[in-house]
């Protein structure tokens, strides 16, 4: 899946096409060794070249976060952490100046362009957002999620929900699956009694799974 501005990688493989076309996917297979997969035990790599999300095979995963890997191709793998900022908390304000349509996006930092990109789920799939840098800085840029942030392969993502807004660091991947749920179930001008519980749904995984980032600790 290409995108005309270059922002953001495409995704690519059955495991997160599926959501993307309703089709029955093709058989998983790794992206770097082409063994099969399980396809839902296996992990994902960026493709910076391509920006595109492939499957990988455990081993080639792992082969992939070693230190100088990243710098050494074009494959990162996606990390599997999940963290929440309790200290750090944004209200209506802040989602207004972050001039987000819907209720929903997420944030990661492109390495290849240098920037980073906004985007949300739509009934076309991923929609870029214009980010004003200095909007960012105010808002999220100080916050210890920010600073964690990882290039390319992890994102800041959030929901409005009564007044407030949930922020989580997590992997870029899930964002993209959390798009093509949305585009598949999407129905009407709100998205629907079933894309709204798919999306409670979601950020309700996202919450068990997260960790306090108090509790990360960095070499």
């Amino acid at each position: 899946m290409s995108t005309p501005t270059g922002a953001r990688p495409a995704t690519r493989g059955p495991g997160l096409r599926r959501f993307l076309t309703g089709r029955e996917p093709r058989a998983e297979r790794c992206g770097l060794c082409a063994v099969p997969v399980d396809e839902a035990h296996h992990r994902h790599l960026v493709d910076t070249e391509q920006r595109a999300i492939v499957c990988a095979c455990l081993p080639c995963a792992l082969l992939m976060q070693q230190p100088g890997a990243a710098a050494a191709g074009r494959f990162r793998a996606v990390p599997d952490r999940y963290l929440t900022d309790p200290d750090h908390t944004l209200d209506d304000g802040a989602w207004e100046a972050l001039q987000i349509p819907v209720g929903v996006a997420f944030f990661f930092r492109n390495a290849a362009l240098d920037r980073l990109v906004a985007l949300y789920p739509s009934p076309a799939g991923a929609t870029e957002s214009e980010l004003d840098p200095a909007v960012w800085k105010t808002v999220l840029g100080g916050s210890r999620l920010a600073a964690l942030l990882e290039p390319d392969v992890e994102a800041l993502l959030l929901r409005r929900v009564d007044g407030r807004v949930e922020c989580a660091l997590v992997p870029v991947d899930i964002c993209y699956e959390l798009v093509g749920r949305m585009r598949l179930l999407w129905q009407g001008f709100d998205g629907g009694a079933e894309a709204r519980a798919a999306l409670d749904a979601f950020f309700a995984r996202v919450r068990e799974r997260a960790r306090d980032v108090g509790e990360e600790s960095r070499p």
